[in-house]
Parts: C-alpha cells; structure tokens; sequence
C-alpha cells in the first residue's frame, strides 16, 4: 500500500515539509510505503472550467504539474495534503492545483483514506484545515483524524521540529491512516453502490 503526500509550499524542504516527513515516518513504520510530490514554486493554473477533463481523465493545461500529481493520486491509496497557512488559507498554488485534481475527477479518488495538514506562525490554521478537508468531503473519501488538529507552528523548521504536540499530532495522524488502510484491505469488502447524482439549484422556474 502507499500514500501519496502533497506537498503545497513552495518550499521543497520548508516548514510543511518537516510536518509530512513526520507523517511518513509513522506509515514506514506500520509497512506503508510513502510518497511525496513537491507542487514546486512555480505558476499553477486556476481551473476555468472547460469541461475538457471529462474525457481525458486529465486536465487540458500541459505546462505544470497538475496532471503528474492526479495520475500519482489516482495510483495511490491514500493522500495526505499539506500546505503552508496564508492569510487563514492554503498556498493559493495549490488551491489551484486540487481544484483542477478535484474538477470532474474526483471518483479516480473515491473512497481513498486522505487527510490535511497546515503549518502556520501563529494564527489561521483550522480555517485552512477546513479549506483542504472540503476537497476530500466532497469526494466520498473518509478523513483520517488525529489526535488534534493537524496543525504545526513554527517560524522556520526547527521551530516546528520543537513544536513536540504538533509532531506527536503527525505520528498519530500516519498510525491512524495506516490502520485505517489495513482495515480497508483486510475486509475486503466493496464500496457502497452509489446513486447517480442529483444536481438540485436553487432557482427553479416550474
């Protein structure tokens, strides 16, 4: 089994980093091999809705690295995104980058075990622990949880390495997603049948 890790920060080996390294540990050590895919620091996208993934599988823009990171994701069987807190909201590079992941692909990812990780200074991490966590509940993906929010605070990586609470909140997060993996595995049971969807607006005219 493996987990794909998303790197949002535009720093390789920066505060989020530390934090996904901490949670890969705890995976190798129950056995799950890790994976961690560096979104980079260049221009990503935005999504404008064109429709043209619906029949690729794969999005219309050829030029970063959003097609690489849903082809890893949909070979994978969970995802861990990670990002760095920006005015109480995630790296707007990769908000960009899931939000053309997510767009009319999402069932590549259905009923994988994922889960979101933050790095901040101070201030502003649940906001964007919620942001990132809408992409997997929207998804038919179980959220993986920890023993606190999956947070870690910290100026630069020695001060998160020294945030103990935030690294112990990796570790459990990398157990907790690594039995819920082998529980996926050992039942071997398949995922409900779903309905097909129904799009309700708002403003109906009948």
């Amino acid at each position: 089994m493996k987990v794909l890790l998303i790197n949002g920060s535009p720093h390789v080996q920066g505060c989020t980093h530390v934090a996904l390294s901490e949670v890969a540990m705890a995976l190798n050590e129950d056995d799950i091999e890790t994976q961690e895919f560096h979104i980079g620091s260049k221009g990503i996208h935005g999504c404008v809705a064109c429709g043209g993934c619906a029949k690729t599988g794969l999005c219309i823009y050829r030029d970063d690295p959003v097609n690489e990171c849903i082809n890893l994701a949909a070979a994978c069987d969970g995802i861990v995104v990670g990002s760095p807190v920006y005015f109480a909201g995630p790296n707007g590079s990769l908000c960009s980058l899931l939000d053309r992941m997510f767009f009319l692909k999402a069932d590549k990812y259905a009923y994988k075990p994922a889960a979101a990780v933050v790095s901040c200074r101070r201030g502003g991490a649940s906001a964007a622990f919620e942001r990132l966590n809408k992409y997997f509940m929207i998804s038919n993906m179980p959220v993986v949880s920890s023993q606190y929010w999956n947070e870690v605070h910290g100026v630069n990586t020695l001060d998160v390495k020294r945030d103990l609470e935030g690294m112990q909140i990796m570790r459990t997060l990398g157990h907790n997603m690594a039995w819920l993996l082998k529980c996926i595995a050992a039942a071997k049971i398949e995922p409900p049948v779903r309905e097909k969807p129904i799009a309700t607006n708002f403003i109906r005219n009948d």
